[in-house]
């Protein structure tokens, strides 16, 4: 007996010593109820069963969410899904539904879950708010860690404005944004339209959070993965280390210049709260402030501009620009990522297939989605949008919103052959000088700008 006694209490000591080295992990669904939640949104049927947390999709209601009751800030939250072919699903984390908010629609991020051919399961995506923030077109190698058919094990790091994604392993996200703080975790059955998919399921197990001695529980980020920040005018410790500097400094007229001036407009342009704006004047090219141009010159490197455009507007980001170009009316001349309401401004309809489209190469190649997403990814007017250049020799990309849309070489036969079609065909050398400026567009439309950073290769 007193054997026996002995055995149970070194059997206790054991079970606190691995619940000590298991880091106190909290578990969030018990496997037997879901008093710790409520649905928000939807009707799906959520019920539990084989201690699984088991979500079933329905036709004809929109998505439904399995909400905890509490809320968590910072976090490291892991589970393992399993989800039928056909189905998009996903788990909210720092997530709010307020009466303010589309009456109460869940919004916020979330871990995407999903077994289309794109393969961005473990993307990050700002439900009902800001779309996609992380989509795994950035990252090719994180795209096979989902293995559809199968249990998945996901484990997701909120730490400050660090958000950090991982499946079986493999890291997915690596994301930096500061919208919100803190929310709820839910559990989404997204809504369907084909009624093959009724009555497919979406299945949790082994769900825990970690709120305690997370610095020490992180794990190591794969430096495959890009880090992609959303900070305003400002750069992270990663960004800072590779290189990034600010083009513009969110206050002043530092390193810009008019295209056709040796200072900077007197007009035409805003700086406001942290906004560069160039102001309307009724459509007129370059009639107003007119274009501004950095006061370097760059020639193989990497470009992030935040844009914001109004309805029917029209503007550009303009690089290996020659400022001594076209000193007559008109913009100066380069290299043009078209910035454009494409439904309501009628440039959209000109050119040729598109190429002056949101995105395109203007004038010259048009923007396609490239099969990595469902659309271009445009995020709308009023909302801003992120345009990425990247230049390495003659190979340029254009990327809109995380999603290239155009790749070239700025060399080739065929870009030649392009621009002898194009309006550029009377400048001489057009796009293939070694090093231009870059320039942001006055199109005559109000377009705000920032967070422009670059780094030189």
């Amino acid at each position: 007996m007193k054997k026996t006694k002995t055995l149970l209490f070194i059997t206790a000591i054991l079970s606190i010593a691995t619940l000590s080295a298991q880091g106190d992990w909290e578990v969030l669904f018990n496997g037997k109820d879901l008093k710790n939640f409520t649905q928000l949104n939807g009707d799906a049927k959520y019920e539990v069963r084989n201690k699984e947390l088991i979500g079933t999709s329905k036709i004809g209601t929109p998505n439904s969410f399995m909400v905890t009751k509490n809320t968590y800030g910072d976090f490291i939250l892991e589970f393992d899904v399993f989800v039928e072919n056909g189905l998009n699903s996903g788990v909210q984390f720092r997530s709010l539904s307020t009466p303010d908010y589309m009456d109460g629609r869940v919004h916020g991020y979330q871990c995407e879950i999903e077994t289309s051919s794109r393969k961005w399961a473990g993307g990050v995506y700002d439900e009902a708010r800001n779309g996609w923030l992380y989509p795994l077109s950035r990252n090719p190698k994180g795209q096979n860690a989902f293995v559809p058919g199968q249990w998945n094990h996901y484990r997701i790091e909120a730490i400050g404005q660090s958000i950090r994604t991982w499946i079986n392993d493999v890291q997915c996200a690596n994301l930096v944004d500061d919208t919100t703080a803190s929310g709820f975790v839910a559990f989404q059955v997204h809504s369907i339209h084909d009624e093959s998919l009724e009555g497919k399921t979406v299945r949790w197990k082994n769900i825990r959070i970690k709120t305690t001695d997370l610095e020490n529980s992180r794990k190591t980020v794969d430096s495959d993965v890009p880090e992609i920040s959303y900070l305003t005018n400002s750069l992270t410790n990663d960004e800072s280390r590779k290189g990034w500097r600010l083009l513009w400094d969110g206050k002043t007229t530092n390193g810009w210049r008019g295209a056709k001036l040796d200072k900077f407009p007197d007009k035409g342009w805003e700086m406001k709260d942290g906004i560069l704006t160039v102001l309307s004047s009724g459509g007129a090219e370059s009639r107003n402030g007119g274009d501004i141009v950095t006061t370097d010159s760059y020639s193989n490197f990497e470009l992030s501009v935040d844009f914001k455009i109004t309805e029917g507007a029209n503007s550009g980001i303009k690089y290996f620009v020659d400022s001594e170009l076209n000193k007559g009316e008109g913009s100066a001349i380069g290299l043009e990522f078209q910035v454009l309401d494409d439904k309501k401004h009628p440039d959209a309809a000109q050119g040729k297939n598109g190429n002056r489209t949101v995105g395109s190469l203007y004038d010259l190649i048009r923007a396609e989605n490239n099969g990595s997403s469902r659309g271009k990814n445009f995020k709308g007017v009023g909302k801003w949008n992120n345009a990425r250049i990247v230049v390495k020799d003659g190979h340029v990309e254009h990327w809109l919103n995380q999603i290239k849309v155009v790749e070239f070489d700025r060399f080739s036969q065929i870009f030649g052959a392009l621009v002898e079609k194009s309006k550029y065909e009377k400048w001489e050398n057009f796009g293939r000088i070694p090093e231009g400026l870059i320039l942001l567009q006055d199109h005559g439309d109000k377009v705000s700008f920032k967070s422009i950073k670059i780094r030189e290769f």
